[in-house]
């Protein structure tokens, strides 16, 4: 051993003495050969990169401000045809100028976008541009030399960033991954080697997201990305036909909710898709795509990431024993998801193993309450019935209830197995579509009383100092705060105030309200007085948001905070993920909207009081049920554009509830309103 030992040592001093020269700092002459490789790779790509500047357009797009300086183009035809990235053209535009290298300044116009890739084909009434030379795309290596190159600081003098390619075919194979400084001033820039090959051009991206915005926040981490030039000019053509380019859809959803641990079986079929116009169905389970052999939802991700609407796909799935080939054509769009109505409201019980005293949960999901003329009403259901199975599943929860029924369309029908006095029946139902209005009358659902030392209670001493009672239940373990408190978050400006039922029971899902206020003024008194017997009433929290600056009210950074203080609320109280409803009110509902939009998998309801939409809704999914409510007084302006919204997510198959309150002007709605709200939170689980 000491002589193997004795030879290692004697090896790695004759390696240090012989390369001693290959561990030290690069020489001066090395670092100006790679500086002049640089200046020529830059050289060589500078006559294809153009100046864009946009005239006119919006200051702020989903709550992100957009600047209004020059950008960067790159050149990809003789005869004037530039792709840039689509952030350059978020505002929308009036008019867009480029400016190439020899001095020549044009109008250009937008001819479609890359929806996909985040990109938009310009074109210029000009000749004699130089295009672009593309490097192929399995040339790329990590590790390379990658030179981000732009055109917007200086028109006559490229700006330029070194770094290397850090990985490829990332964003699920989209994009090239360089740590090359790329800020947004320069998306539309390019990636080059030091050839001066263009390798791609930046563009903002995200993995967990496919909005324009998406990524933006990354540009100073050291990650940007480019999407390889080889993929931009494989659809030019396609481009040049003036169509946008959308994402190719085959219609189906995983029952795994985990991308990397879960497998390939299918939870839905999407009506209509292309999936099932090959005949696919609920429970298949995915092999293949194009030759690729798949077991993770992040692999089938990867393989589709990239598709195009009108691309082919081949598909193999395993059912049973059998496994079943077919050539899909990708889609851009799906017909808009709706989830069938049976019309009644289930029974809200104790969770399974929290039951006080002898009571112990049945079989099935209790009836609350049916709805009038509905597809339930018709076949006789009443309160106090039992569904003990829907479409021959055994049934065993609310949720499950839910989903089942959300599988079965409009005038579809369904089979529901009854219990009533002790007795099943069979019956059947055609279900309806989801109604807009609001029950005039709801009964509320009985929440038994929690067991003693449940909770602890916060009161208010005339001091006004806030104290708990009972802060320990008999085992030593915390109690849940009830009653109205608050807290200021720990560096940071934000705070924010609840209030939880005085007789919260931990063994019921309760609702929960997320209130955004307004910018000038918490509204802090108004809701929590207009809430609070509501709240006490049909089992809601109250969660009061504040901005870090209130007066001029939320901004686009505080997402995290309020998403975060959500999901704690989510974590310490027994709340029904169904019944999570984000509130705003005048100039807070688009922030509340953003907000609700991007985070469809903890928020399911949102409420806009005098505030309308003014962002373009994402696709209806069966796996996010999100549901609307407008509410504002007849006299108040917004009033006929809160119509048109409603009408506009009606089409879209979401639920969606329009409440005009009579002769109230602009302002929070009134206690009749407070009681349309609560009513509407409180059916939610409706199905």
């Amino acid at each position: 051993m000491m002589k193997i030992a004795s030879l290692m040592l004697l090896m790695l001093s004759c390696l240090t003495s012989t390369s001693a020269f290959a561990w030290q700092a690069p020489t001066r002459e090395l670092e100006e050969a790679e500086e002049q490789a640089f200046k020529r790779a830059v050289s060589q790509v500078a006559p294809s990169l153009v100046r864009i500047e946009t005239v006119g357009g919006l200051d702020q797009v989903q709550n992100f401000l957009l600047g209004n300086g020059p950008t960067t183009g790159l050149v990809l035809s003789a005869d004037g045809y530039v792709i840039s990235s689509s952030f350059n053209f978020l505002s929308k535009p009036a008019s867009i100028l480029v400016t190439t290298t020899d001095g020549r300044r044009m109008t250009a116009k937008v001819i479609a976008n890359d929806t996909v890739r985040s990109l938009t084909l310009l074109k210029v009434e000009a000749d004699g541009l130089v295009p672009a030379r593309a490097a192929a795309k399995e040339s790329i290596k990590v590790g390379q030399w990658a030179i981000a190159v732009g055109r917007a600081l200086d028109a006559n003098a490229p700006n330029v960033s070194v770094g290397i390619v850090s990985a490829v075919n990332r964003v699920w194979g989209k994009a090239i991954q360089t740590d090359a400084k790329i800020s947004p001033v320069n998306y539309g820039g390019v990636l080059v080697d030091v050839d001066g090959t263009v390798l791609g051009v930046w563009v903002p991206l995200s993995p967990q997201d496919n909005s324009t915005v998406a990524g933006v926040e990354w540009y100073d981490s050291g990650i940007g990305f480019a999407i390889p030039l080889t993929d931009v000019l494989a659809t030019l053509d396609r481009l040049k036909q003036g169509k946008d380019l959308r994402a190719g859809l085959a219609g189906f959803t995983f029952a795994s909710t985990d991308m990397f641990g879960g497998d390939t079986k299918i939870d839905r079929v999407r009506y209509d898709s292309p999936m099932y116009r090959a005949g696919f169905k609920d429970g298949d389970q995915i092999l293949e795509l194009d030759g690729h052999k798949v077991t993770r939802p992040a692999q089938v991700k990867h393989v589709l990431g990239g598709k195009i609407e009108g691309d082919k796909l081949a598909i193999t799935i395993k059912r049973g024993n059998e496994t079943k080939q077919a050539d899909l054509t990708l889609v851009g769009e799906l017909p808009p998801f709706e989830a069938g109505f049976l019309g009644v409201l289930p029974t809200r019980e104790a969770q399974k193993g929290q039951e006080t005293g002898e009571k112990k949960q049945e079989p099935g999901v209790g009836v609350r309450w049916v709805y009038p003329d509905s597809p339930a009403a018709k076949i006789g259901l009443k309160p106090r019935d039992r569904i003990m199975k829907f479409r021959d599943q055994a049934i065993t929860s609310a949720a499950q209830l839910i989903d089942q029924v959300s599988r079965v369309r409009p005038t579809e029908k369904a089979v529901v197995v009854v219990r009533r006095d002790g007795k099943e029946q069979t019956l059947e139902a055609t279900l309806a579509g989801y109604p807009a209005d609001v029950p005039k009358e709801l009964p509320t659902s009985p929440i038994e009383a929690a067991a003693d030392g449940e909770s602890k209670k916060t009161v208010e001493k005339p001091d006004g100092k806030v104290v708990e009672e009972g802060d320990k239940k008999a085992d030593g373990t915390e109690k849940p705060r009830t009653g109205r408190f608050g807290e200021e978050v720990a560096d940071s400006k934000n705070a924010w105030w609840a209030f939880v039922p005085e007789s919260y029971n931990p063994a019921y899902g309760y609702s929960l309200l997320a209130w955004l206020h307004p910018p000038g003024d918490t509204l802090e008194a108004t809701i929590y007085d207009s809430w609070k017997i509501e709240a006490e009433r049909r089992g809601i929290v109250l969660l009061g948001l504040k901005a870090a600056n209130v007066g001029s009210g939320w901004q686009a950074n505080e997402a995290e905070f309020v998403y975060d203080t959500v999901v704690s609320f989510q974590k310490k109280y027994s709340i029904d993920a169904g019944r999570v409803v984000l509130h705003g009110y005048d100039k807070s509902g688009p922030f509340a909207t953003h907000l609700a939009f991007k985070h469809r998998d903890v928020f399911r309801g949102l409420i806009l009081a005098a505030s309308v939409i003014s962002e373009r809704p994402p696709e209806n999914l069966p796996e996010y049920r999100l549901q609307f409510q407008l509410i504002c007084g007849s006299k108040d302006p917004a009033h006929a554009f809160l119509d048109r919204n409603a009408n506009a997510l009606r089409s879209l198959k979401y639920p969606a509830n329009f409440t005009s309150l009579p002769d109230l002007e602009h302002r929070y709605p009134n206690a009749d309103g407070v009681d349309a709200m609560a009513r509407w939170i409180d059916s939610l689980d409706r199905l």
